[in-house]
């Protein structure tokens, strides 16, 4: 399986919190929500037909959480994201959890964990939001293909997908376009490392 990354960035970057005021205030962050404003029924279907190419879902703990809290409560089988969601694996990263409820859920301990779920045949093993996992795995070079909302809205505090530190990685853009919101997709693959020159 590849394993793809879609979440949603501030133009500076934040990943933080998008969804809504309570979703995650860690570290005082007080922009929670601030992707609401740009929904819209284009970026809507770009994420069900992305839901629709999963055959599981990889997971932080944290985001792991807010969709075990939330989506199991949305029953209806034929629904495009929670029908897949609450029927196919889910893989949750964590070292400390000693059980996951959510139907169908196994716990990862490693990255080396997540190597061999990789090296299995399929289509994608989806990751969404997952900060902190995100980061993990695009240094050690597990990620195939990044899925990035760009939204037009700066927030000047927050965790950054792209924190200092980060492996140096070459992309390549294989896709981009623009919703009525103003908001942009660009989907990337990884080109090996950064080239360099002068002019």
């Amino acid at each position: 399986m590849k394993i793809t990354l879609a979440t949603f960035l501030s133009l500076d970057g934040v990943m933080q919190g998008p969804g809504g005021p309570e979703e995650d205030t860690s570290g005082g962050f007080e922009h929670g929500g601030w992707q609401f404003p740009y929904a819209g029924e284009d970026t809507g279907a770009q994420i069900i037909r992305w839901f629709g190419e999963a055959d599981a879902f990889l997971l932080g703990r944290r985001t792991y959480d807010i969709f075990a809290g939330h989506w199991p409560a949305v029953t209806d089988p034929d629904d495009p994201i929670a029908g897949p969601l609450n029927a196919l694996p889910k893989y949750v990263v964590s070292t400390t959890m000693k059980s996951a409820d959510w139907h169908n859920t196994t716990i990862v301990r490693s990255l080396d964990d997540i190597a061999a779920l990789r090296a299995r045949p399929g289509r994608e093993l989806q990751v969404h939001g997952s900060g902190m996992l995100a980061q993990a795995l695009l240094d050690r070079g597990l990620i195939d293909e990044l899925r990035l909302w760009t939204f037009p809205v700066v927030l000047g505090s927050g965790k950054r997908l792209f924190e200092p530190g980060r492996v140096p990685t070459a992309l390549r853009l294989i896709e981009s376009a623009t919703a009525e919101s103003g908001c942009v997709l660009n989907v990337y693959r990884p080109a090996g490392k950064p080239s360099y020159g002068s002019f």
